[in-house]
């Protein structure tokens, strides 16, 4: 594969109670940053497939999509990892279960965090979300 060409990541948000799901990244790009669960679309699988089956091997949740389609896109560059990334976000909310650590070489720990109280160390697909303008709670 090209290395040279960005990959797609698809990433969920979950909503629960009024608030999201993110977890602080260790031993991968963007290491000590929150992000949503998420991952790499895989060949010919369908985003609402990916985000799914990414949220139950990260966290052992089940969720409800809320829509097939992104309800945002963001153009991330990671520059010091010399990494180009397309993130599709898709809406989702909580069906059960509680937020495991499944990949521990991965993941530091999973928080539920408000909207208006999200850490400061954000990875940066979420912080170009943010400069969209994008709230998850707002009703456009």
């Amino acid at each position: 594969m090209n290395q040279n060409l960005p990959k797609v990541g698809v990433a969920a948000i979950i909503l629960k109670d009024n608030k999201v799901l993110l977890g602080k990244r260790i031993n991968a790009h963007g290491a000590g940053t929150w992000q949503f669960p998420g991952g790499h679309l895989e060949f010919y699988e369908s985003l609402k497939d990916c985000a799914i089956r990414e949220v139950k091997e990260e966290t052992d949740m089940n969720i409800n999509l809320l829509s097939d389609n992104p309800v945002v896109v963001t153009n991330d560059f990671f520059e010091k990892d010399n990494k180009h990334y397309i993130t599709l976000f898709m809406l989702a909310e909580h069906i059960n279960g509680e937020p495991k650590i499944t990949e521990p070489d991965r993941c530091l720990g999973w928080e539920w965090f408000s909207w208006e109280n999200l850490p400061n160390n954000l990875m940066t697909p979420i912080m170009n979300l943010i400069k969209q303008g994008y709230n998850p709670f707002s009703k456009k």
